[in-house]
């Protein structure tokens, strides 16, 4: 007997990238969902009713651009240990998971570590494909901004 059920898989991505800027500038930045939309190409919005880096129990709402479709996110913030680790978890309608990101300072800048995981009942062949090419994109972009704001 075959099941019926479609099958979530857990997926992850994890990306590193060495960004030539101090490490507290790297976690205040990245610790701002509302200026996510500056750098991470999915990111439409963020409402997170305040400013500055996000503290532990924090919820607030993202809308990002999944494959074209607008997809309200709503976030609780998991750990934020300034300046080493953040972590968020988001649930939608159309994926679950989690945000962490995890910095070290590194030979006068920053090591920045970002690991989405996810999982899906949306069946999209190309969606993790699709995925890591974009949280590609999303760190060469944080890199290139913070490296031009003129910290170093």
């Amino acid at each position: 007997m075959h099941a019926t059920e479609h099958s979530v898989r857990l997926e992850q991505i994890s990306q590193e990238r060495f960004i030539q800027a101090p490490i507290d500038a790297v976690y205040d930045y990245v610790t701002q969902p509302d200026r996510w939309h500056e750098w991470h190409p999915t990111s439409l919005s963020a409402d997170t009713g305040t400013t500055g880096s996000l503290p532990v129990g924090t919820r607030f709402t993202e809308i990002i651009d999944l494959l074209g479709i607008r997809v309200p996110m709503s976030y609780r913030v998991q750990i934020a240990r300034r300046s080493s680790e953040f972590k968020t978890v988001f649930t939608s309608l159309a994926v679950d998971g989690s945000i962490h990101y995890y910095l070290r300072a590194h030979q006068g800048g920053t090591l920045f570590t970002r690991v989405l995981t996810y999982e899906t009942e949306l069946q999209l062949a190309s969606l993790h494909e699709r995925m890591v090419a974009l949280s590609s994109i999303a760190l060469d972009r944080l890199k290139q901004r913070l490296e031009n704001q003129g910290f170093v």
